[in-house]
């Protein structure tokens, strides 16, 4: 099973999560709350997502089929989620919201929603 342990990530990961995911909370108090959802995986994991939507069902979530920034240690790459009353919240204006307070503190951290073909919401890399 995929990592959700940000101390799996690179130290300017860790930084970026613990002051962007709280300047978040503080900022949007009401709406859903941000959580991580994988920092590492394994290139077998990784096989497995990229095979989802192409010999398995679901929807195509990644290109690549291994040898990511989140398949190295440490990582390079965390993905975020958004969770309100126990429900997700998959809304592209909560990834923007975050993507921007991580754009104003964090310049060499990319986010995967300013990608021109392939667009990753979910995914903040170095």
């Amino acid at each position: 099973m995929p990592s959700r342990d940000i101390n799996d990530c690179v130290e300017l990961l860790q930084l970026a999560w613990t002051r962007c995911s709280a300047e978040y909370a503080e900022k949007y108090p009401e709406g859903p709350q941000v959580f991580l959802t994988c920092t590492h995986r394994t290139n077998e994991e990784q096989r497995e997502l990229y095979a989802q939507g192409r010999t398995k069902p679901g929807k195509i979530v990644t290109r690549l089929r291994e040898n990511g920034r989140h398949n190295v240690y440490p990582s390079k790459a965390f993905d975020i989620a958004f969770k309100k009353e126990g429900k997700l919240d998959w809304s592209e204006k909560n990834f923007k919201n975050f993507a921007a307070i991580v754009a104003e503190h964090f310049k060499s951290v990319q986010w995967g929603g300013n990608w021109p073909r392939f667009k990753d919401m979910p995914h903040f890399q170095v």
